[in-house]
């Protein structure tokens, strides 16, 4: 007889049973005045299954068909506990499977995981949600959680069942939310989804695991079983040493790479490197130009590729495009053992509509804001992240520990900032909801942010923190605890703006121009600034930063090459995009590889390209230009007002005073002879860098390796140096003698 309502037999054949664990697996049932076992078993198509008692595995009992599509039960009248068990199935084609029941096993969250969780303190909550291959009861299999407080039923779905969704219908934990379920014989590799039903009774969606490791290829959508802690590094001295060092204090000069289109390989239907293959070439290359930094445009799983990682969906997966979670860790750690640092884009800011997404997740607005005035990003057609739900921030707290954790990164790089602190970012007014003080702050995200950074460097001193913020928010770099964001550095958007806004001049008009020189220097210590000629200033029509540069072809280049030896001259740390170091003329595509064959085309792009690597040489060789890049005491301005022959010079100097440089830059087409800039100090001063040298493809016009300093007052120094300027030139010295007063 059985031993349950029929309203529940029929709740689980139609898959709308919310407790299924009450219904499925073993139960002490009572039977007259004692009690029993009752097993019961959902298996579709089934024609028998039988129960095989593990201590009495000779011993089977056929299970009863209560449900013609596959609901069947057995009750052991003579067991008065419950016990462990195997089933043994004949499927429809008449096969016979022995298998486990997952509705035996318990739950293999923790009161302890649950509560934090829930309380949204879980800092590895990726270390239990999602999909984990594991033991229970000596039984391999995997365990998958998802949060989902709002559904009437979530199952995970798979080829392990048909994806059918009525097979594995999951444990809700309903303090807050979560539902999880031990399927046991599944392993790596398998693909899977998590059926969710609302509790609204809306159409069935088909969901990606939000703490997925890894993802089928695009444009598949199905999450991936990946065990990611067998990967064995090997850069152990690379880790130690980077947490003993102050990143704001050392050299950083960062290669801004897309991996998908640095290069590809033409000659095999223009495929993708893979992260093994990038490993190597990248590293060589990096090493060879020398920057110290590689940072990559987001490599998390994003089904748009045109979104160059931006609109992510897989915040937890590296993109399959490339390879497995393995070959990620793979690419940096041998970056890593090359002495290179790897740096994420990272996007907490929004995230796409796709359906198999956040979006909706359990049929309500799980993940974003309800209101479309919080909860819609319009500039981009992407949805905003609910920072003041304590489980969606702790999912992105999460993420970024994982990313540093798990992956080894050395910094994350967050993008648009501006779109998460203000609520009305990119919006009209009536568009937004003000803030409960009335103002356009938004609270939760700023409160997001400052416990992010607090945790990056809390738990890894050595990483950088990085904010694409385009406006003049105060205080992102600086520590929380006097109000900062926290972040580690920030891009200098202005300078950015400014200095691609005045090179694009024709040199003729650049003296009315001159302060947009020399202003980034007003601000240029109010926040720890990186100088960025990012990918976004050479998309959407902009064009490549050498087209941008006016003139013929040769004052293009010489303008290009000035432009670059300026900036690192100019306090902050660097980064430039691909492309940029040996002057590509054609706009960034994602879909195509750089133009590496314009190196093979003249002196001009290889000139370029040696330019960068011997700035990066000289950056990295004088403290001056790294030690002191954040503080006053690092600059002084030699001559800022010379705006009538466009020309600038200052000084950098490292935290020992006596140790400078100096930097004279000539932004007009017009050599400049017995050109004379005040100096500190007398002695010679050797010529460190030209920028017009042959060797980068200049007229070879300058100082004859270097000038002596003259005891001839100037600028307000003692000393003074005369010097030929070359044209569209930046020319870098540094004294080698002491003579005279300081």
């Amino acid at each position: 007889m059985p031993t349950l309502q029929s309203e529940d037999i029929k709740a689980i054949v139609r898959g709308d049973h919310g407790d299924p664990f009450a219904v499925l697996g073993p139960h002490q049932v009572g039977v007259g005045t004692g009690t029993a076992v009752a097993v019961r078993v959902f298996f579709p198509e089934a024609q028998q299954v039988t129960v095989v008692p593990v201590d009495l595995p000779d011993d089977g009992e056929p299970m009863e068909l209560l449900h013609t599509d596959g609901f069947f039960e057995a009750v052991f009248l003579e067991r008065r506990h419950l016990f462990a068990y195997r089933l043994r199935v004949v499927d429809g084609q008449g096969q016979t499977l022995e298998v486990e029941d997952p509705y035996r096993f318990p739950p293999a969250l923790s009161e302890y995981d649950l509560y934090l969780m829930g309380e949204g303190t879980h800092l590895s909550n990726y270390e239990k949600l999602g999909a984990h291959t594991t033991k229970l009861e000596g039984v391999p299999g995997v365990n998958f959680s998802v949060w989902a407080p709002n559904a009437r039923r979530v199952s995970v779905v798979g080829d392990f069942n048909h994806w059918d969704g009525r097979c594995h219908a999951m444990r809700n934990h309903p303090g807050n939310g979560i539902w999880e379920i031990f399927i046991p014989g599944v392993g790596d590799g398998a693909r899977y989804k998590f059926e969710v039903k609302a509790r609204s009774g809306e159409e069935i969606a088909l969901k990606a695991d939000p703490y997925a490791c890894a993802f089928e290829p695009a444009p598949r959508t199905a999450s991936i079983v990946c065990d990611i802690d067998t990967y064995r590094w090997g850069d152990e001295a690379w880790m130690e040493a980077r947490d003993r060092h102050n990143p704001l204090e050392r050299p950083l000069a960062i290669y801004e790479v897309h991996l998908g289109s640095w290069m590809r390989v033409p000659e095999d239907a223009n495929r993708f490197l893979t992260y093994r293959e990038l490993a190597h070439k990248l590293a060589d290359y990096v090493i060879e130009l020398g920057y110290t930094h590689v940072e990559l445009l987001p490599i998390t799983e994003h089904p748009f590729y045109g979104s160059w990682g931006y609109q992510t969906i897989g915040y937890f997966a590296p993109t399959r495009r490339y390879g497995t979670p393995a070959d990620f860790m793979y690419f940096v750690d041998h970056l890593h053992q090359r002495g290179i640092g790897v740096i994420l884009d990272w996007v907490p800011a929004h995230f796409p509509r796709d359906a198999h997404g956040l979006v909706h997740f359990d049929g309500t607005h799980l993940y974003e804001h309800a209101d479309p005035r919080r909860g819609e990003q319009k500039e981009w057609d992407t949805l905003v992240f609910n920072y003041g739900r304590t489980e969606v921030a702790n999912f992105l707290l999460g993420n970024a520990l994982f990313w540093l954790e798990r992956y080894h990164l050395d910094g994350l790089r967050v993008d648009a900032v501006s779109s998460m602190v203000y609520l009305d970012y990119s919006r009209k007014p009536g568009e937004w909801i003000p803030n409960v003080h009335g103002g356009n702050e938004n609270l939760e995200a700023i409160a997001f942010l400052r416990r992010f950074n607090e945790l990056a460097y809390e738990r890894h001193p050595g990483v950088m923190t990085i904010a694409e913020e385009s406006t003049a928010w105060p205080q992102v770099s600086r520590p929380t605890t006097v109000g900062g964001l926290g972040f580690g550095l920030k891009w200098n958007m202005g300078w950015m703006h400014d200095m691609l806004g005045y090179m694009a001049l024709d040199p003729v008009y650049r003296s009315y121009h001159h302060n947009s020189l020399t202003f980034g220097l007003l601000y240029a210590f109010t926040e720890n600034f990186v100088l960025p000629l990012s990918h976004d200033e050479v998309v959407h029509g902009k064009g490549s930063l050498l087209g941008k540069m006016p003139g013929d072809i040769w004052q293009q280049f010489a303008n290009l090459r000035c432009l670059y030896a300026y900036m690192y001259g100019h306090p902050g740390k660097k980064l430039l995009f691909m492309g940029g170091e040996f002057g590509q003329w054609r706009e960034w595509d994602h879909d195509q590889s750089l133009d590496w064959h314009l190196l093979e085309q003249g002196p001009h792009h290889k000139g370029v390209q040696r330019l960068v690597r011997d700035l990066n040489d000289l950056y990295r060789s004088q403290p001056a230009l790294f030690e002191v890049d954040f503080d006053p005491a690092g600059f002084e301005w030699i001559d800022c007002r010379d705006g009538q022959q466009s020309v600038v010079s200052f000084l950098r100097r490292a935290k020992n005073p006596d140790d400078f440089v100096v930097f004279v830059s000539n932004f007009t087409p017009v050599p400049r002879f017995g050109y004379r800039a005040g100096v500190p100090i007398g002695g010679y001063y050797r010529e460190l860098l030209n920028s017009d040298a042959a060797i980068y493809g200049g007229s070879n016009l300058g100082n004859i390796g270097g000038t002596m300093a003259e005891p001839v007052p100037a600028h307000g120094h003692s000393f003074s140096v005369v010097l030929t300027l070359p044209p569209l030139a930046t020319v870098v010295l540094k004294p080698t003698g002491t003579a005279g007063q300081v």
